[in-house]
C-alpha cells in the first residue's frame, strides 16, 4: 500500500492544499504570507507558517462547536494533515519567486 496521495503526504493534506490553490484568497493569503517569512528572514519560517496554516484551518471549522461523530471525523481529519510539508510547499514556491526575481534585476 502507498502512503502518498498525488505527491503529498496522505489524502488530507493533498486536500487542504489542492482547496487553498483552488480558492484565489488563501492561495494569495499564504503564498504572500511565506513570501513575508522569507523576506523578513525569520529564524524558523516552516514552524511559523505551518502553525498558522493550523491556527487558520481549527479557527474556520464549522463543527468547531459541535459534539457529533461528524465534528470527531473531521477534527481527526485536521490532525492528519501535514503541516510542516503543506508549509514548506509555500516556502519553496515564495523561495523560488524571489530567486528569479534577483535573477531579473
Amino acid at each position: 500500500m502507498c502512503d502518498k496521495y498525488n505527491g503529498w503526504t496522505n489524502y488530507e493534506t493533498w486536500n487542504v492544499a489542492l482547496w487553498f490553490d483552488n480558492e484565489q484568497h488563501t492561495q494569495e493569503l499564504w503564498s504572500s504570507r511565506a513570501r513575508e517569512l522569507l523576506e523578513d528572514e525569520e529564524e524558523y519560517p516552516n514552524a511559523i507558517l505551518q502553525d498558522e496554516l493550523k491556527e487558520y484551518i481549527e479557527e474556520n471549522n464549522p463543527l468547531v462547536d459541535d459534539v457529533s461523530m461528524y465534528s470527531d471525523l473531521l477534527g481527526a481529519a485536521i490532525d492528519s494533515v501535514n503541516w510542516y510539508e503543506l508549509a514548506q510547499y509555500y516556502l519553496d514556491d515564495a523561495k523560488t519567486e524571489l530567486e528569479q526575481e534577483e535573477t531579473e534585476e
